[in-house]
């Protein structure tokens, strides 16, 4: 009888080894036929969902918080944006505000970026499924090797957090912060992937005149919105005998320093709730307010709602801009405005190639940087009509600025989010998620495939 049952049972582990075998074998090709921004886009979506159904348990919250709320919550930290309707601080206990945490940093690097990495440190070596993933998500040119990549990454976003909560621990010990260890390593993780969460209810603004603390949030910013890319070309240089940034980098890299010495400048002048401000003080909030739109961390030493509105009007050319690509930031990113410049200045010369510094882009990146803008520009501006529908009694300024901090991942407010209606606060929800995964992605994830392609009659369109 014994060994009668014992035989069963190892028939039914033997076929359930069999089923799963066969399961995952049909699993694993139905995803080699979806396209990696689907995949991308019902990642981030499982993520949030998770990080949503945790925020909901009594044991997260120290106060009660409305399921929408937490929804906000969760999709703002995966999404890296920094927009909430609840004080992170005051309304999660350190569970909370530790899944907090780690939704950003799954959000800041990429939450298929992990799960390669433990899955080389086992395997050696990545399936071809995920290094189309990890190439679509980030945007890697065809010589890069993506095992490489992911190495680099994690073990660049690693140190430089660990370095950067060390620095701002010294800095928020001596300023007598409550319980310094976690806040240094919570505004450490939340600078580096650019989410702008803070455990202040005014974020940074108590730090305005701290030269060590707008240093620190600004370098971590910096190196997480300019890209993984860059610390990869860089590394690469210094491994090598000769040192040679690519074009990409160098575009990123000028590009990103342009706007930051041109929009402190812009700011210095022109904003006099900052002119009032002692020199030094002032220099540091002209930079640190360029900084946070440029990098889209969404940190702020200055009340945004008191700004003038040709300083927020720069605010939304550098928001909608954003930072660059395979970086931790959002917008439309450095590139895409080069390839549009590029365009442009052809056009008007009216030469068959499109340039810039010189250099030719690519006609297939060329169309990337288009089909990103127009679709930035076809979902914000419905979007940002409901938010006029639905929350009528709120400044058209205010709201174009949530509009584009959302779907830019920004994460500064003029004040008004916490007041939003349930289908504002949706609509903002949807900005936020597109913007993580990508304009582009986004499209591409929600569209079908075009079954005609290359069987239709060429017309001409005048323009």
């Amino acid at each position: 009888m014994l060994k009668g049952f014992i035989m069963r049972v190892t028939r039914m582990i033997g076929a359930t080894r069999k089923f799963l075998a066969v399961a995952s074998l049909h699993v694993h090709r139905f995803m080699r036929r979806i396209h990696p921004a689907k995949l991308i886009f019902a990642g981030y979506a499982f993520y949030m969902a998770l990080g949503w159904a945790i925020l909901c348990l009594p044991v997260s919250q120290s106060v009660p918080v409305v399921p929408l709320d937490n929804l906000f919550t969760a999709v703002s930290a995966v999404s890296t944006t920094g927009l909430v309707t609840v004080d992170p601080g005051t309304s999660y206990t350190f569970l909370g505000e530790l899944v907090i945490l780690l939704l950003i940093q799954a959000g800041g690097i990429g939450y298929m970026t992990l799960g390669s990495f433990v899955m080389m440190a086992t395997a050696q070596h990545l399936s071809p499924l995920r290094e189309r993933l990890a190439r679509t998500a980030f945007t890697l040119p065809e010589d890069v090797s993506v095992g490489s990549f992911i190495r680099t990454v994690v073990i660049y976003t690693l140190v430089i957090e660990l370095v950067g909560a060390c620095l701002l621990y010294l800095q928020f010990a001596a300023s007598g912060v409550d319980n310094a260890v976690w806040s240094s390593i919570f505004h450490s993780v939340s600078a580096f992937c650019t989410a702008g969460f803070s455990l202040n209810p005014n974020s940074l603004e108590n730090f305005r005149g701290d030269v060590g603390v707008n240093a620190t949030i600004s370098a971590l910013s910096i190196l997480g919105a300019m890209g993984f890319l860059i610390a990869w070309d860089v590394w690469r240089g210094l491994t090598r005998r000769s040192f040679a940034l690519s074009f990409t980098s160098k575009v990123i890299l000028k590009l990103t320093g342009a706007f930051l010495l041109v929009g402190a400048a812009v700011i210095f002048v022109s904003e006099p709730g900052i002119a009032a401000l002692p020199s030094g003080e002032r220099l540091l909030a002209s930079f640190f307010q360029t900084m946070t739109t440029t990098t889209t961390v969404g940190f702020n030493t200055h009340p945004i709602s008191t700004l003038t509105p040709a300083v927020i009007v720069l605010l939304f050319f550098l928001m909608a801009i954003g930072a660059s690509p395979s970086g931790t930031g959002g917008g439309l990113k450095t590139t895409t405005f080069a390839a549009m410049i590029g365009l442009v200045r052809s056009t008007v010369r009216r030469r068959p190639e499109i340039t810039f510094f010189n250099r030719v882009i690519a006609p297939a990146r060329l169309q990337l940087a288009m089909a990103s803008s127009a679709y930035f520009v076809m979902l914000m501006t419905p979007a940002f009509f409901l938010l006029c529908l639905t929350e009528p009694g709120k400044d058209f300024e205010a709201l174009l600025f949530e509009a584009i901090s959302a779907i830019g991942t920004v994460g500064l407010s003029m004040g008004i989010t916490g007041s939003l209606s349930d289908f504002g606060k949706l609509t903002v929800i949807l900005l936020m998620f597109a913007g993580r995964v990508g304009i582009l992605t986004f499209g591409i994830a929600l569209a079908s495939k075009d079954e005609e392609a290359g069987k239709r009659e060429q017309e001409d369109l005048l323009v």
